[in-house]
């Protein structure tokens, strides 16, 4: 079995709990949103067309290619896309990882919540996105997130929710609901649009965040550090 993998390289982690962190990223192919921001626009709708933009992996290659370049990273960071939807790969792959003592550090959209469950043993920590309607333009997946933050919290989890100058506050709010509803000491992060800094969202994070803080027990508003760094 191979997986469709968009890129491999090493950088920093630039978002959430682990902002600053050195891991390898494993980008991988495909995505069930098209959030009107994303910086990797290939959703599944799109393989036809962009076939020549992935390469593909067996599990003994793509450990390889991380192997020659992971030396003394933290982690290594799943990403995409979405990459729970190769989950086939994943049931191979992610034992490999663990055995040759390699951390992994999931990136996800957090809508496939029955996928997670048949990969959560293999996986140390989940940076789980709640996407809020009005920021992506795509439809709601509260029940989806819901299931997904249960089954995360077997392991170290913490929730980003991206702020455009777009998002409405009721969304903020259900977001809010649903979190402190299942545990309010996970750490959730407001992370305002980087595309988006000169358009009032900061001030909208800092809004945001005095009601999340009502709730919640550990809110913070953190950027892209990344894109600030010019790096990947």
């Amino acid at each position: 079995m191979k997986a469709k993998i968009l890129e491999i390289f090493r950088s920093i982690q630039g978002e959430g709990k682990y902002a600053g962190v050195s891991q390898v990223f494993v980008r991988f192919f495909g995505c069930n949103m098209h959030c009107v921001w994303c910086d990797t626009p290939y959703s599944i709708g799109d393989s036809a067309k962009t076939t020549g933009k992935y390469k593909e992996y067996s599990v003994e290659e793509l450990l390889r290619e991380i192997k020659s370049i992971g030396q003394g990273s933290h982690s290594v960071s799943i990403t995409g896309g979405e990459p729970l939807l190769q989950t086939e790969f994943l049931k191979e792959f992610l034992p490999a990882l663990k055995k040759n003592r390699i951390k992994v550090y999931l990136d996800t959209n957090g809508t496939l919540p029955n996928e997670l469950k048949d990969l959560i043993k293999d996986i140390d920590i989940i940076a789980m996105d709640i996407k809020l309607p009005s920021s992506t333009k795509q439809k709601s997946y509260w029940s989806e997130h819901k299931k997904f933050l249960k089954t995360a919290l077997k392991k170290d989890v913490f929730i980003k929710a991206v702020v455009s100058s777009q998002t409405h506050k009721k969304d903020v709010s259900k977001a809010i609901d649903l979190v402190s509803g299942i545990d309010p000491d996970v750490l959730f992060i407001l992370q305002p649009n980087y595309f988006d800094m000169h358009n009032g969202v900061v001030k909208k994070c800092l809004e945001f965040e005095e009601e999340c803080s009502t709730k919640l027990k550990n809110v913070r508003i953190i950027p892209q550090m990344h894109k600030f760094l010019k790096l990947r």
